[in-house]
């Protein structure tokens, strides 16, 4: 018995041994390390990263991917859109009753999506012009994206924007660059001359992503707007090289737009075995690219991701709560946007008079 167990003590120190030199020792093992890495540092256990690849090489990537989101922000976009006309439903005569009928596209179209390791889910909004950005509606906690569905009498709705969040315990309140909402400028923390990686809508429903000052979107008629990166294709053009360029595995929320108008919303579950791993950022791009997208960019995702289809949340966020977190911003979608109720709940505040942690 005790030289079985010997045996088997040798064996499995062999194959720890061996594991231990293919993650240092061959590229292969090299590629899967710095996936981990990047699936780390994408969490709220970054700094657990450093075990992985050491301090030095986790500050030069995420260094080095923060200049490559800043370079993928540049490049101007230049794509146009061609709303398809809505056929008009005129009374049918009883001699046309078995005439083929047009087809009246719904507002909001859902699909669901797998992959290498992931579920998520499509939602194709094919009227940009329906879609408002909402925000909490009190001051000092932000709010869950299906309690401002509920709220507004909106139909559907997406998280947003990027936020503080001090020890990933914040209060979802404080958001990071800018917020613009009905063509107007609720928050901004930028200051005039500064610019910021932004992903929105202009008032012909046309997106906008990529980097530009708050005078620029003004100027470009952008009504609604929030921060986040990296952009992924721009002009037709996906701009993530492969997979290992990918940021690691998560869950993922994306917003692009097809030629037609359509804006696509793409949204994954993440960090549950059996259920959804996650995704890179590569495999977004190449759902959106496979449907069509000529624009693209990264929302916030993570434990932020979730989306939400008449009051029911539909898909797993990786949360301890189903609904979410609590968050500053979403895309909503309106049958009758001009009519949502959306007041600037930052309105006379400045960031330094927001404490982002405080419940």
């Amino acid at each position: 018995m005790i030289k079985v167990m010997s045996i088997s003590g040798a064996i499995l120190l062999l194959l720890g041994a061996a594991g231990i030199g293919w993650l240092l020792l061959t590229p292969s093992g090299s590629e899967f390390r710095y996936l981990m890495a990047d699936t780390l540092i994408t969490t709220q256990h970054r700094h657990w990263a450093k075990y992985i690849i050491g301090q030095r090489q986790l500050d030069a990537r995420v260094e080095a991917y923060q200049q490559r989101f800043n370079a993928m922000g540049e490049e101007r976009d230049t794509h146009e859109i061609h709303p398809e006309p809505q056929p008009v439903m005129a009374p049918v005569s009883s001699s046309a009753e078995e005439q083929e009928q047009p087809v009246v596209k719904p507002l909001v179209e859902i699909e669901e999506i797998s992959g290498s390791g992931y579920s998520g889910y499509v939602m194709t909004v094919n009227d940009p012009t329906k879609i408002r950005i909402g925000v909490p509606e009190k001051k000092g906690r932000g709010e869950r994206v299906r309690s401002m569905v509920e709220r507004t009498g909106a139909i559907a709705g997406v998280n947003g924007g990027g936020f503080a969040d001090p020890n990933w315990q914040g209060n979802g309140f404080q958001p990071i660059g800018i917020v613009m909402s009905g063509g107007k400028l609720f928050y901004n923390d930028l200051g005039k001359s500064r610019s910021t990686q932004v992903v929105g809508i202009d008032g012909n429903g046309k997106m906008v992503a990529g980097r530009y000052t708050v005078e620029e979107l003004q100027q470009m008629g952008v009504q609604e707007a929030v921060t986040f990166q990296p952009r992924i294709i721009v002009n037709g053009k996906g701009l993530i090289r492969n997979a290992a360029d990918g940021w690691g595995i998560a869950p993922r929320t994306a917003m692009g737009q097809r030629e037609d108008g359509a804006i696509l919303f793409v949204v994954i579950d993440g960090r549950q075995p059996g259920h959804s791993i996650g995704a890179n950022l590569y495999d977004v791009q190449q759902i959106m690219l496979d449907r069509g997208a000529v624009i693209a960019a990264n929302l916030d995702g993570g434990s932020s991701t979730v989306l939400v289809k008449d009051d029911q949340v539909l898909n797993k966020p990786s949360t301890k709560s189903s609904e979410g977190r609590y968050l500053p911003t979403a895309f909503l979608v309106f049958e009758h946007p001009e009519q949502a109720q959306i007041a600037n709940v930052w309105e006379g505040l400045k960031a330094s008079d927001i404490d982002p942690g405080k419940w």
